[in-house]
């Protein structure tokens, strides 16, 4: 083991080297590298930290791995406001701004540069290094989701220059191959998918684990500097070009016009590359270079008067509908997908769109050969506008009544737009249900993901879950893209998943209506998966946050024959059907904890255990309901919340005193 002043200049080395292998790679799109090595440095580094924890500097690469977000959403007052633009949808209304501003400026400079379609966020800095990042929120006030921001690798934690103050502006987006990937597999899983990539980038930017924000693969282009000290710039381009010296990824191109029709030119040639881009845009940003300039036009009480935005119109087209398709998902959801003549829609062929459910089907009154409008919501998924002309005699369109994968009646229930197979050995149904049981959240064997799984449902090697705990390992490193080394690490992680906790055991099981915290609170309640099976519908509802419809969704799946046979064949193989969570008394049976800020030695997640061990549970929001606030350093607006509703406030001191 290194002594600590070795360990202290190893670290440095380190910090580094991973800081410019991650620009070169995330910014200017170079691999120095391999992952492998970056993840041995990374490793080392993150060893060195843990042996002398005084070592860990806030620039530290180790930060963008992400543990709890602390404070995570509090407010943040933005000193400068975080203004909106003023929005133009013809070359006219950008006229009319160019002679507003030569009104009171003569002869000025106009930078023109893509409006990226994300979410727009603050970054400060204090002596070059990266401190707080927040959202915009209404441009006076925003929330800090610093943790999360840092598992954005093009986001520098220490800067290539020690300037002592620097708030930047940046918006935060979705790459399009990214988002594709995501809503693919959101489909695959019956989830609602994702609109478009900025609602997917905000909705990533706000998760209360930066573990799942680091997931989602976000970007950031930063485009404007808000506050600086220690530097004097008198204009927008040459902020930009430090910027990018300074080592942050900016916008990606920019010109700057002394000819306002130039200027125009600059935007209209935008709209036309904007879908061979790998990011969204929805329209182009003209504005004054000269930051002197800005000051004398000055703003508005809504927008600045030296900058506008030009909003390009979303492209739509006719189109003939050819044929209905109907697949089968994973809980036995019929989804009808419209088939139609391809057009060229925001760049790409498009040919298909989902019909969403029969609801959908009637709302639109659709029919096969009728001529429908399409458009890519978000400029990217295809979707169905409307009918704009019925074909003669058409009828509309209705869901079959059959299975079309294995023929069994379907039915809708009450109060559900969704039509369902309810056949268990539905072959269409098989390949999402492994999939599911896999996930991460599930049953968490890492290497078995879509594409092998895909491979083995369809070589008939996996029929039910069972079976992959009792795989041929020799066929499996005869397949494609398999070699020893592979399937190695595959059979370690599919035995390693026998000793899940019953929770995810039953999560994984895909039981409708029974997500992550309904399985956890199951388990946690009966113990094992027998006293789950064997349990009545008045034990059930003892659980507090169950309702009818998640019961009776438990009580039919259980029900089956072939549940019960996949639960014996499971736990024939090894699988683990009991809760692993000791419970030791139940003194805080009944009692709700919210834990927030810094405890002095522990971690909420071991406070949350300790809280789980005595019968409790803990909720990440202040309310009514909650019976104790375990609170910590900087504890913020849970614990000003909690002193408003006279809800009882431990020290980490008072509430260990309450577990001897």
């Amino acid at each position: 083991m290194l002594d600590f002043d070795a360990a202290q200049k190893r670290a440095e080395e380190l910090r580094e080297k991973l800081n410019y292998y991650s620009y070169r790679y995330y910014v200017e799109n170079e691999n120095d590298v391999s992952d492998y090595e970056y993840d041995m440095l990374m490793r080392e580094l993150k060893g060195i930290e843990d042996s002398y924890p005084t070592l860990l500097t806030p620039d530290s690469p180790t930060h963008r791995v992400g543990g709890e977000a602390e404070n995570i959403f509090e407010k943040v007052e933005h000193p400068v406001k975080m203004e909106s633009l003023q929005d133009a949808f013809s070359t006219d209304e950008l006229r009319e701004f160019a002679a507003r501003v030569e009104d009171s400026i003569s002869e000025p400079q106009y930078v023109v540069e893509p409006k990226i379609d994300g979410l727009s966020v603050s970054l400060e800095y204090v002596n070059g290094v990266f401190t707080r990042g927040s959202t915009r929120g209404d441009g006076n006030v925003g929330e800090d989701v610093t943790a999360n921001l840092k598992t954005v690798h093009s986001i520098p934690l220490r800067l290539k220059e020690d300037i002592p103050f620097l708030e930047v502006r940046g918006e935060v987006y979705m790459p399009r191959d990214t988002f594709l990937k995501i809503v693919e597999k959101q489909e695959l899983n019956e989830e609602k998918p994702f609109k478009n990539p900025r609602n997917a980038a905000a909705g990533s930017l706000r998760q209360k684990n930066p573990k799942i924000a680091a997931q989602r693969k976000l970007d950031i282009f930063v485009f404007n500097i808000q506050r600086i000290e220690g530097k004097e710039l008198k204009g927008h381009r040459e902020s930009l070009l430090y910027l990018q010296k300074l080592g942050f990824k900016t916008i990606p191109f920019f010109n700057r016009y002394a000819n306002f029709e130039e200027a125009i030119e600059e935007v209209l040639r935008i709209g036309d590359i904007r879908y061979t881009l790998p990011f969204d845009i929805d329209g182009a940003v003209i504005k004054v270079d000269d930051f002197a300039s800005r000051e004398r036009l000055g703003s508005t009480a809504k927008f600045p008067k030296w900058a506008v935005a030009f909003k390009y119109p979303p492209e739509e087209k006719d189109t003939k509908l050819l044929d209905i398709e109907v697949a089968v998902g994973r809980t036995g959801v019929l989804t009808p997908t419209a088939i139609f003549e391809p057009v060229q829609l925001a760049g790409t062929t498009v040919s298909r769109a989902t019909l969403h459910n029969e609801d959908f089907i009637k709302e639109k009154n659709i029919a096969i050969g009728d001529t429908i409008r399409i458009r890519k919501a978000g400029d990217i998924i295809p979707e169905v506008l409307s009918v704009t002309e019925h074909q003669e005699n058409a009828e509309l369109y209705t869901l079959p009544r059959i299975c079309p994968s294995c023929g069994a009646p379907v039915h809708r229930e009450e109060g559900e737009a969704a039509i369902r197979c309810n056949n268990p050995d539905c072959p269409a149904q098989l390949l999402r249900r492994m999939i599911h049981f896999c996930s991460r959240d599930a049953m968490d064997i890492e290497g078995l993901g879509d594409a092998l799984l895909e491979v083995l449902v369809n070589e008939g090697l996996v029929k039910n879950a069972a079976d992959i705990y009792a795989l041929d390992f020799e066929k499996i490193a005869s397949l494609e893209r398999m070699g020893k080394k592979s399937t190695e690490n595959l059979k370690n992680a599919i035995e390693n998943s026998k000793q899940n906790d019953l929770g995810k055991l039953l999560f994984a099981l895909g039981i409708r209506h029974i997500g992550q915290k309904a399985a956890a609170l199951l388990a946690a309640h009966f113990k094992t998966i027998d006293a789950v099976m064997a349990a009545t519908r008045e034990q059930i509802l003892e659980i507090d946050g169950f309702g009818e419809i998640m019961v009776d969704a438990l009580l039919e799946f259980f029900a089956l024959d072939e549940a019960k046979e996949l639960i014996a064949a499971l736990k024939a193989v090894g699988v683990n059907t009991e809760s692993l969570k000791e419970i030791v008394d139940e003194r805080f049976k009944g009692k709700t904890f919210v834990l927030t800020g810094t405890l002095p030695t522990m971690k909420r997640s071991e406070a949350s255990e300790i809280i789980e061990s005595f019968g409790g549970k803990t909720s990440s929001s202040v309310s009514k309901k909650t019976d104790y606030v375990l609170a910590g350093e900087d504890a913020g607006s849970k614990l000003t919340k909690a002193q408003t509703l006279g809800i009882t406030i431990l020290t980490e001191e008072e509430f260990l005193e309450m577990t001897k």
